[in-house]
């Protein structure tokens, strides 16, 4: 019996390969996935890397999220998170309507306070505190920003806008996310702000990453680039330049460029030793951990998971590191270490990704996976591991 009672993402790809009436060799052929390997992933005997589900998504024209499986629909209809994707839809649709005469908006400094808070409880692992609040606050901003004189307003909004997009990322609505992306590009915008329009790159490339574009994706982070240079000096210039160049690092890894994976990784750590560590400047988590956290993750791309597995085994994040980020982190190592066949190692790190931020974890498309091809290879395993399986698609 299954713990994972799912489509797993080989046979979501043999079921669309049939649709496309493609043999396993014109599908490879057509990929760049090598016969062998898409013979064994579509058996669950191979987990799908990234780099793979990419190739192979573009060769049948369809979405990632397609064949990875987002949004797990029904589980987010059991925790009761399907109905909070509705108004967070409606709240980003008003943002050109002006000022709301029902709504009574309360000033700019209490607005931003909740804001950070949302911002905060995101970097938490608080999804479903987030997704209920971040709607009824972006409708309250608009009518703010929209009625005062100054750009912190704008701001705000920009804030709430990355907020949503955030939620809609961790819940697999990649339309939802493009649509909140938008948004905060338009409140930038009006805020003169090049930092946040900087910002507003690096997460339209995280976007074109997610979906497999890693062409389009490197342009966005050097346009990015170009937008953070007009702004003035600051230790908010110097963090979004070095995220974007951690964002652009993983790109280039999962598109098989070591040169510029590690050009962009030493630009970052070139960065990060100016600027220090700054978790909460833009809640973007930068600094030298950060950098280490995604050497981590550029070795995985290039799928050099010995070294990967090194890196994190000599790695020490601190404890007031955002758990959002950490339960990737361990998401990852996890995946890491199944690829090396550690395959006990691996199920202790999903283990870790689920204690930091269950929430996130559950609706992690990297735990899935790498939780269904343990699965398929179960060795040694403890009994607690179907259990953890059954908490996949059970309510949090």
């Amino acid at each position: 019996m299954h713990a994972l009672p799912q489509e797993h993402t080989g046979k979501r790809i043999a079921r669309l390969r049939r649709e496309r009436h493609l043999t396993q060799r014109m599908l490879a052929e057509l990929s760049g996935v090598p016969y062998n390997t898409l013979i064994k992933i579509e058996q669950n005997r191979l987990s799908a890397t990234p780099h793979a589900v990419a190739c192979l998504a573009r060769a049948m024209r369809v979405e990632v999220a397609t064949i990875a499986g987002q949004p797990y629909k029904e589980d987010l209809r059991a925790d009761e998170l399907d109905v909070l994707i509705a108004p967070i839809r409606e709240a980003l649709d008003v943002y050109d309507l002006g000022p709301d005469p029902d709504i009574s908006a309360r000033p700019i400094g209490d607005l931003r306070e909740d804001s950070e808070g949302l911002c905060e409880a995101v970097r938490a692992g608080e999804i479903k505190r987030v997704a209920s609040e971040v709607a009824g606050l972006i409708e309250e901003t608009t009518t703010a920003a929209h009625t005062q004189v100054s750009s912190d307003g704008w701001l705000v909004l920009a804030s709430l806008y990355r907020t949503s997009y955030d939620v809609a990322t961790k819940l697999g609505y990649a339309d939802l996310a493009q649509l909140a992306l938008a948004r905060m590009d338009w409140a930038a915008q009006r805020a003169s702000s090049a930092v946040f329009g900087g910002a507003y790159q690096y997460f339209r490339a995280l976007a074109y990453l997610r979906e497999g574009k890693f062409r389009t994706g490197q342009r966005l982070v050097d346009l990015g680039l170009r937008t953070i240079a007009q702004a003035e000096e600051s230790r908010e210039r110097d963090v979004v330049t070095g995220q974007l160049h951690l964002g652009g690092s993983v790109m280039a890894g999962r598109a098989h460029n070591e040169d510029q994976a590690m050009g962009h990784l030493a630009e970052a750590e070139r960065i990060a030793a100016r600027t220090g560590e700054a978790p909460k400047v833009l809640w973007m988590a930068f600094g030298g951990v950060n950098v280490s956290v995604h050497r981590v993750s550029v070795l995985a791309e290039l799928d050099k998971y010995d070294k990967a597995v090194e890196e994190a085994d000599q790695l020490t994040i601190p404890a007031n590191w955002p758990k959002s980020r950490m339960s990737h982190h361990w998401a990852e190592v996890a995946r890491a270490q199944m690829w090396t066949g550690r395959t006990e190692a691996s199920f202790r790190s999903l283990l870790k990704a689920r204690k930091t931020a269950p929430q996130q974890a559950k609706y992690h498309p990297m735990v899935r996976e790498t939780y269904a091809s343990l699965e398929a290879a179960r060795r040694r395993l403890p009994d607690s591991f179907l259990s953890y399986g059954s908490w996949l698609t059970s309510q949090v």
